[in-house]
């Protein structure tokens, strides 16, 4: 069961997901500069390429280039968070951190942050245990925003202390027209350095990657 909020406290957000490697990107860029110039070296003089197609392969053009020069500025930002990442986000404790990770629900509610695909008619959100098994699926409304998320099956009842991650189902005429992953808050307790880089750990010892938190937010 849900119910809608008005919380507007959300104060920023984290690193980003890491980009793809910038060598791919830049052996892309490469080889389209190379295509492009033999193409308008080798073309018939009697047939040249049309006014509109050339500025197509143009726009292509500074599309790959500017995907190139953007992967390499988001390479460098992952480089100085990983490098400082205890140090930022110690500062962060005490703090509420969004995160499609899996987060403990007890005796309060957790805050979700639900945007469905906008052509959606319907929206179930669906609910995993730790193990990501499904265990309740919800109609919810096509709204978006954050809701109060309070655990109850479909006789009212609480579900189990645990973790859960949540997720939603748009749906166009009978369709899935797209499956999402749900946000949802959790305390900061603490920070700590792990194998793939630095963490926060919340209640219960659920934890996410720094690079997977998305937004913050003062607690209630």
């Amino acid at each position: 069961m849900i119910t809608p909020t008005d919380n507007k406290t959300v104060t920023g957000t984290a690193a980003s997901t890491p980009a793809a490697p910038g060598i791919t990107t830049n052996a892309d860029f490469s080889t389209f500069l190379r295509l492009l110039t033999t193409q308008l070296q080798n073309q018939d003089p009697l047939n040249p390429m049309e006014g509109s197609e050339f500025a197509v392969q143009l726009a292509t053009f500074s599309g790959v280039e500017q995907q190139a020069y953007t992967n390499k500025l988001l390479g460098e930002m992952m480089t100085q968070a990983e490098a400082g990442g205890l140090g930022q986000a110690a500062s962060w404790i005490g703090k509420e951190a969004r995160s499609t990770a899996p987060v403990w629900f007890g005796d309060e509610a957790l805050t979700l942050d639900i945007t469905p695909d906008p052509r959606a008619e319907d929206v179930t959100l669906i609910t995993m245990d730790a193990t990501g098994r499904e265990i309740l699926r919800e109609a919810i409304g096509t709204g978006t925003g954050e809701v109060e998320w309070y655990g109850r099956d479909a006789s009212g009842q609480k579900l189990p202390d645990g973790r859960y991650s949540f997720r939603i189902e748009s749906i166009l005429e009978g369709d899935v027209i797209a499956d999402d992953e749900v946000g949802a808050y959790a305390r900061i307790e603490a920070v700590r350095s792990g194998p793939n880089g630095t963490e926060l750990v919340f209640a219960h010892d659920a934890s996410a990657l720094l690079t997977d938190i998305d937004a913050l937010r003062q607690p209630e």
